[in-house]
């Protein structure tokens, strides 16, 4: 049975008409990712962001070390907005970050072990927290980076950045403002992948399947379409790969381009090596109450 529930999450997906939807998720038998393929192949979505739906709340902090050649990026998750808001919540979002950056851990479990202040580890300041603030939290993801770094936040804490550069310029004034840039760029643009080379050849062989479907349902002659799908993945590059996007504020221009450019003005070279980019909640599901339920049982029914 295809619940509507199921229809309403695939339309905010793809924004397709909620009948193409259902109709979709019932070819599909209800995989929601066969359905976006269906509705792509008859051209009428477009790719799906990587991101999945935003609903959970916490914060995404950043911390560059003194000598600025040290950057992480955190997100701790909470269950309300309202704690996200709360100071001693923040100060201790900011003590993880920095506690990352320090330690340089392997993974989650192992920065839960590190020494957060005398006599406590993070797991246990975690917990301390929790029962201080009287709500459940979770440290959900981190990235740490060395070497010529730039980070950025937006939207107090919803989304954050850490790029890392590879130049001979970082010492002239002008590249802060550069770097900067490239932050704003993937914060706002979300690139699923640097470029060309990072993509992985079964999604583009996915890809290109899907795309010459959808050339032959547009009744495009066979003889073309593999011509046509060649240059559709070009625009998945553009659209998917950081360094191939247009930039934000030139859109006359790629991120490369641009970088390139910015480069020859500061006599030398910039290029990105890497980036992480958090966006506070993705891919989790937010707890939904039902509130005729919660009035009933507030009723004692």
């Amino acid at each position: 049975m295809i619940t509507a529930q199921a229809v309403k999450e695939l339309r905010e997906m793809t924004n397709c008409g909620m009948m193409d939807c259902k109709k979709a998720l019932s070819e599909a038998d209800g995989d929601m990712e066969k359905a976006v393929e269906l509705l792509r192949e008859k051209g009428l979505a477009k790719a799906a962001k990587k991101a999945g739906r935003i609903a959970s709340e916490g914060l995404v902090e950043a911390y560059v070390s003194e000598d600025g050649k040290i950057a992480s990026l955190v997100e701790v998750n909470s269950e309300t907005d309202f704690v996200a808001k709360n100071a001693d919540f923040q100060s201790f979002v900011k003590n993880i970050a920095k506690i990352v950056a320090d330690t340089n851990p392997a993974d989650v479990e192992d920065l839960k072990t590190k020494p957060y202040d005398t006599g406590m580890n993070v797991e246990e300041a975690l917990r301390d927290k929790i029962l201080t603030i009287g709500e459940n939290m979770n440290i959900r993801r981190f990235a740490r980076f060395e070497g010529t770094v730039v980070t950025y936040i937006h939207g107090g804490g919803r989304i954050g950045v850490v790029a890392l550069f590879d130049t001979d310029v970082a010492d002239n004034p002008a590249f802060a403002e550069t770097a900067k840039d490239v932050a704003l760029q993937i914060a706002a643009a979300a690139p699923a992948y640097l470029d060309k080379d990072a993509v992985p050849a079964d999604v583009i062989e996915k890809e290109k399947e899907i795309l010459k479907v959808q050339a032959l349902n547009e009744g495009k002659p066979e003889a073309i379409v593999d011509k046509m799908v060649m240059g559709r993945i070009s625009k998945y590059y553009k659209e998917n790969c950081l360094v191939d996007q247009e930039f934000v504020k030139d859109p006359d221009m790629s991120v490369s381009k641009m970088l390139a450019a910015k480069g020859k003005e500061m006599g030398g070279t910039i290029t990105v090596k890497d980036y992480v980019r958090f966006e506070k909640g993705e891919g989790l599901e937010k707890k939904e109450d039902d509130f005729a339920d919660e009035v009933a049982k507030m009723a004692g029914k």
